[in-house]
């Protein structure tokens, strides 16, 4: 997914700091649901379509559901 914008410029259109958005790219931080869907308004696309590409792909981090 490329959106061609700077991580500042993606920053500012979701109400988050450049730093933020960097340490989201790099994996280092998982977003709240609320940035979530702010981060994914900014990009025009909806937030189902983030968690399906997750779900999809073959790198997951390698978390397992943990069951009762």
């Amino acid at each position: 997914m490329a959106a061609a914008l700077s991580q500042e410029d993606l920053a500012d259109r979701a109400g988050i700091s450049r730093n933020y958005v960097s340490l989201l790219e790099l994996n280092r931080k998982s977003p709240t649901v609320a940035v979530l869907f702010d981060v994914c308004e900014a990009l025009g696309i909806s937030a189902s379509d983030i968690v399906r590409r997750v779900e999809g792909s073959p790198g997951r981090s390698g978390r397992t559901r943990r069951r009762p």
